[in-house]
């Protein structure tokens, strides 16, 4: 048998190539994965390929967690210590707590990388922490419950959801007034904002679907139900939500269903189901957007979705009642 020239440089290639593929590929899954354990009082520090290098203990209820715009600095939601604690992703120590308000459960981070706007459950406030001069700057009263908290890319808006009040309130980052109250399916959870700033997608629990609403006129345009085959339609509850940046696709954890919603973002249609951990709760894509992970709260464990080819990876335990997780790059 006789190689062509052309054949015989590309073979001698072959080792480079595996080579770059190999740096590529480590480059690209470099990422930190952070969960919050809700039950553990801890945060679980895992890298690229979930082993878990780290598991730091912190206050009582961590739940929502956000990281600074430097990628620093962890910010924990400690909700039964009625405070916002640092966690110093550096050397792994914490910093001073920041002040919350009562019973902090989820927040937003402003685009001005200073301003955190929190979610006070117990007594339907969302509360503005300036994280420079580690003091409360502002309080607006909204519904009962709040949880959901999502910010404009451009920082001029605010949308909170009240679990009982079922509504998602427009706030005006200019005058901290509440501008606009959308009545949404029963017990909403999540408010996150598409790329481009035209939308807002809004997960009801218990009404099992996701609200999706025009900024500009406060009006739903658009409304994705679910249902799982073989899987009771109570069991069905929309939470966590992640949405390309190009908007391409939206994930949506569906709780006990134990299945990540798979949704076509631009045409709203449900094209697939994945089967991950019990109870999904909350999603977060890595830096180039390959992989998502999600907590779940019942089996104790995160799932990673291969998101180019919408495949489960792997599971891994972390701590009990895993809730929050975020990516540093």
């Amino acid at each position: 048998m006789s190689f062509s020239l052309n054949q015989a440089v590309f073979a001698c290639r072959l080792p480079l190539l595996a080579a770059l593929a190999a740096v590529t590929a480590g480059a690209a899954r470099a990422d930190t994965i952070l969960v919050s354990n809700e039950k553990g009082n801890s945060i679980t520090v895992l890298d690229a390929a979930l082993k878990v290098i780290k598991t730091v203990p912190v206050g009582q209820r961590p739940r929502g967690i956000v990281l600074s715009k430097d990628g620093h600095t962890l910010y924990i939601c400690a909700s039964d210590d009625n405070e916002i604690e640092q966690l110093d992703l550096d050397d792994y120590t914490m910093k001073p707590p920041l002040p919350s308000g009562a019973d902090p459960e989820n927040f937003a981070l402003h685009p001005d990388g200073r301003h955190l706007y929190v979610a006070n459950e117990d007594n339907s406030l969302v509360t503005i922490v300036d994280i420079e001069q580690r003091r409360v700057v502002g309080e607006i009263s909204v519904g009962v419950e709040p949880e959901g908290m999502g910010i404009s890319p451009d920082g001029k808006w605010v949308v909170n959801t009240s679990e009982t009040t079922n509504m998602a309130h427009f706030i005006s980052n200019a005058t901290h007034e509440v501008v606009a109250n959308v009545l949404v399916d029963t017990r909403p959870r999540r408010a996150v904002w598409t790329a481009d700033g035209k939308e807002v997608w809004v997960s009801s629990e218990i009404g099992g679907s996701v609200s999706i609403i025009d900024p500009e006129t406060h009006k739903i345009t658009h409304k994705i139900t679910f249902a799982v085959p073989s899987v009771p339609k109570e069991a069905v509850q929309a939470v966590g939500i992640a949405i390309t940046k190009d908007r391409k696709l939206a994930f949506v954890a569906l709780g006990p269903a134990n299945r990540v919603a798979v949704v076509d973002a631009r045409t709203y249609e449900v094209t697939k189901y994945l089967l991950v951990g019990q109870r999904v709760w909350n999603l977060a894509f890595n830096r180039d957007e390959s992989r998502l992970y999600t907590t779940n709260g019942v089996s104790n464990d995160i799932s990673e979705i291969d998101v180019p080819n919408l495949r489960v990876l792997q599971s891994v335990p972390v701590g009990a009642e895993p809730w929050g997780v975020v990516v540093r790059p």
